[in-house]
């Protein structure tokens, strides 16, 4: 087509691991998928593992050698593998070891080797979320996999996403256009209901992952080395003395002290002044942040309720994500709060099946520990069997087992459920369950899946469009700072394509 060589063009446009790797791959010799060695499975594993996790720097040679060369099959083992060796998945250790291009490339690779039709998925999702539609990206995926595997694609669009990919695309585009990208498309899985083969395989895999990976939660504020809360509370009551407020060294002093230290400060500067008014007088972030968890909670489920409307999704995404520990501090900060129980609050302020989900987590009683295996597939057929009841004792069923057992049997249990019934959990909610109950149960499902994409979610939605809702945003932030808020980041980024950090100065300067 065009009198030159593809290769040599991409070596002339290109440069370091990323044009290295991009060779290797245009040389179109990767393994067959019957080329799989035991024992090589293991050492690729463990070669991976030393030439990223087990060194100063990063062998990228040795990246680029296995990934661009071995079969898919083999490196589905190799990435197995590499889970049980370092106790995390192949994609964590690319994002910390790798970066640039190189990184977007080196993770698009394991994804395809994951999923094909899955990668497209997220690719087709990119392409349309937000403001504005990256159409040539559109275009290229609807034609080149129209005969290929679109309706794997579409399944898997359908399991990652709040909607068929079909109902995205007429939401996002107009005209010819979109009649010609429908037709391609080919149909509306929210009309459907079941998985196609591949994608209930991903699926089921997906909860035996999910099940397996012990994730390492990494907050971004740390403990202040070297604390002195006297001199930290003479320095507030310095910064917020006279006329004017020093804000640059609250900020400083406030979002790099833990919490336990935020509450030596709290009483130190009590001690000096016999109150803390002139704190109480900041802004709701550095409110926030001067509370203990319990109290910070507490307050947001009592805003959540008070007034004309209650904030219901707050509500849900407090009770969904915290541990029976943190609910019943909360509860006690509550009744020190408010002179009343947080159930009765919840009681009086909702109704029916939603009211009872509430109530049955804001007893923070749970079940803890590992699955109980003896029970997984009872739960799972239970499930499945509700699935074909009538809508009320549908409910009852979903409620009752969502609410009461451990997140580690849930992922089990939604691994059998799809075995059984052929269906994704989430998408059953969506299909069958209405209103604030359907929320609250997707929510559980979601936290249970990954909950730091769930924030991640939940702060994208609060500051997307016109306005941002604040109290979102202080909310999570506040809360998961010293939690995971760096793994909500990091998910967030890969949601989103761009960084938390860069979203929330957009949202401030918008706001100034």
């Amino acid at each position: 087509a065009y009198g030159r060589d593809l290769e040599a063009d991409i070596v002339s446009d290109t440069s370091g691991h990323f044009k290295k790797m991009l060779v290797v791959l245009l040389q179109g010799t990767r393994e067959e998928d019957d080329v799989v060695s035991e024992e090589l499975v293991e050492q690729d594993a463990q070669d991976l593992f030393n030439a990223g996790e087990m060194q100063w720097g990063t062998d990228e040679a040795k990246f680029i050698t296995i990934l661009g060369n071995r079969s898919v099959t083999h490196l589905q083992l190799v990435f197995d593998e590499y889970q049980k060796i370092a106790n995390k998945e192949i994609e964590d250790s690319i994002r910390g070891e790798l970066s640039g291009d190189f990184e977007k490339l080196m993770l698009a690779v394991v994804q395809c080797i994951r999923s094909v039709p899955m990668y497209f998925a997220k690719r087709l999702f990119k392409a349309m979320k937000g403001l504005g539609t990256a159409d040539n990206t559109l275009i290229r995926i609807m034609v080149s996999r129209a005969e290929i595997d679109m309706l794997d694609i579409r399944e898997f669009f359908r399991l990652s996403y709040e909607k068929s990919l079909y109902n995205m695309i007429k939401d996002d585009t107009s005209g010819e256009y979109k009649k010609c990208l429908l037709k391609l498309c080919g149909g509306d899985d929210d009309l459907a209901g079941e998985f196609f083969p591949e994608a209930a395989q991903l699926a089921y895999k997906m909860w035996e992952v999910s099940s397996m990976t012990r994730v390492e939660f990494r907050g971004t504020v740390q403990p202040a080395a070297n604390f002195n809360p006297d001199s930290d509370a003479q320095a507030l009551r310095k910064a917020m003395k006279g006329f004017g407020t020093d804000e640059d060294t609250i900020i400083d002093i406030v979002t790099h002290r833990s919490n336990a230290q935020r509450q030596e400060i709290l009483q130190k500067y009590k001690s000096l002044l016999g109150r803390v008014g002139s704190i109480i007088k900041c802004c709701r972030l550095i409110l926030g942040l001067m509370m203990t968890p319990a109290q910070f909670d507490a307050k947001m489920m009592r805003k959540a309720m008070e007034g004309a409307g209650t904030d219901e999704k707050a509500l849900i995404e407090i009770l969904t994500t915290r541990s029976n520990q943190e609910i019943l501090a909360m509860n006690k900060a509550y009744k020190e709060a408010y002179h009343k129980s947080l159930e009765d609050s919840i009681i009086s302020d909702t109704s029916g099946h939603f009211c009872s989900v509430l109530v049955s987590l804001v007893q923070g009683s749970r079940e803890e520990g590992p699955a109980d295996l003896a029970r997984v597939q009872e739960d799972a057929k239970e499930l499945g069997n509700a699935v074909n009841d009538e809508s009320t004792s549908m409910e009852t069923k979903f409620l009752s087992i969502l609410c009461t057992r451990s997140y580690p049997h849930l992922r089990k249990v939604f691994q059998e459920f799809v075995t059984f019934t052929n269906k994704d959990v989430e998408q059953v909610i969506r299909k069958q369950i209405s209103g604030d109950l359907k929320t609250a149960l997707i929510a559980i499902v979601r936290s249970i899946k990954n909950k730091p994409s769930y924030f991640a979610d939940r702060l994208y939605k609060s500051m997307k469009g016109l306005g941002t809702d604040d109290r979102t945003l202080i909310r999570i932030m506040v809360s998961r700072s010293e939690i995971d808020l760096f793994n909500i980041r990091r998910e967030y980024k890969e949601l989103h394509d761009v960084s938390l950090h860069e979203s929330i100065k957009v949202e401030a300067l918008c706001i100034s």
